[in-house]
């Protein structure tokens, strides 16, 4: 078997806002053609037009290679290979950042390829199962305009989260920082109030992370506020400081009792290792596509393995992406939960409607994937308007 072509897809969701900081409003999707007629699908949560590029450029000398032209000819079930041959081929171009996102979408596609020609799921090649289903928590960000309000819908989104089945939710308070939400603007202490008011209405049997994003400038800062936060009992605190300040990341797991998690910006394991022997976190948040692939994002399973820690990764994109994590978490004991939005709770018509026949929650779990390859199917007509409306928004 040969890969013949690799076809780049730049989606856009029809709604997308400037103004907005969701990656959910944008998409490259590629699919990697084999001579065998099969044909893997993957994505990544990076600029889809600055992705494409990295595959498709050309290259002039040996160590600035474009992807595809790395790609093409290759045997598509060598994936661990191929991985190391095209980080060593790019790595003038980029050893970190959205060169390796996009590394991650082709390694992803890879990984479905060799799935469906052997009419298995991917996580029989990743490794044993060690869980007969995926326990997923729901992110919740509700938009609306003041903080009381913010409040008042971020209870109703988490009962509502309940009521699907979901035993756990991830908070989105944001009223400060590079992520900070319009017209929320409020003190950090009135964050606290967001956590009381949800835990209040979900009870102490459910599970509750809060993710601050960036909120605070250094750790100081950051301590003065999450030390009255520890008796709201959090699985863990997310990105509460700049990604690139491990110093403060470190104080933080010492100082306070809140596990703190981390890795979602993150490619490849070497950053990672960055995270965990420096910045000491408790939990590590890999991306699949921005990571470097299930390629990759097995190795920092298997880092944090050795120092106790724990997985739970990132995803922020459509049911590709959540696939993807699921077949990890499959044979990933120290994986307790996969972020998982559902339709029901998003907003973005990528999200719900570009994948067909992707995983779903059954009281409360996700079954394991048993589909061959990743077990998702692309809806052509969606992939074709929102392609349209990316060609339509930024002609040229």
């Amino acid at each position: 078997m040969r890969i013949t072509r690799i076809d780049c897809h730049v989606l856009l969701d029809p709604g997308f806002d400037v103004g907005a900081t969701s990656s959910a409003q944008d998409d490259l999707v590629v699919e990697v053609h084999t001579d065998s007629g099969v044909v893997g699908i993957g994505e990544t949560d990076v600029n889809p037009w600055i992705a494409k590029a990295c595959i498709e450029a050309p290259g002039t000398h040996t160590m600035g290679l474009g992807l595809a032209e790395m790609l093409v000819g290759t045997d598509p079930l060598d994936i661990e290979g191929t991985w190391e041959r095209l980080y060593v081929g790019s790595a003038m171009n980029g050893r970190r950042g959205a060169l390796i996102c996009a590394m991650g979408a082709l390694d992803m596609a890879l990984h479905d390829i060799r799935g469906k020609a052997a009419g298995a799921p991917c996580h029989r090649f990743l490794g044993t199962a060690c869980k007969e289903a995926i326990t997923p928590y729901a992110s919740l960000q509700p938009d609306v305009s003041n903080f009381d309000a913010y409040i008042s819908s971020m209870v109703d989104w988490a009962l509502r989260a309940k009521d699907l089945g979901f035993s756990a939710a991830k908070l989105e308070i944001t009223p400060s920082g590079p992520y900070a939400h319009k017209g929320l603007r409020a003190s950090r202490e009135r964050m606290g109030d967001v956590i009381a008011a949800v835990r209040e209405s979900v009870g102490d049997g459910f599970v509750l992370m809060v993710d601050v994003q960036y909120a605070f400038p250094d750790a100081s800062t950051c301590l003065d506020t999450i030390r009255k936060w520890e008796n709201f009992n959090l699985f863990f605190l997310e990105t509460p400081l700049p990604a690139d300040d491990l110093v403060g990341y470190a104080r933080l797991s010492r100082e306070q009792g809140i596990p703190i998690a981390a890795g979602e910006w993150l490619t490849t394991r070497f950053e990672f290792l960055d995270l965990m022997d420096r910045g000491l976190v408790s939990v590590v948040q890999p991306d699949v596509g921005r990571v470097g692939g299930l390629t990759e994002t097995m190795r920092v399973c298997e880092l944090a393995a050795e120092r106790g820690l724990t997985v739970v990764p990132h995803i922020w994109k459509t049911g590709i992406s959540i696939a993807a994590a699921a077949h990890m978490a499959a044979v990933t004991p120290h994986c307790p939960f996969i972020e998982f939005l559902p339709a029901d709770l998003c907003g973005s018509s990528l999200r719900q409607r570009l994948a067909r026949e992707e995983l779903r929650m059954v009281g409360g779990r996700i079954p394991l994937p048993e589909r061959p390859g990743l077990g998702v199917e692309l809806s052509r007509s969606a992939l074709e308007e929102f392609q349209a409306e990316a060609e339509r928004a930024y002609r040229g």
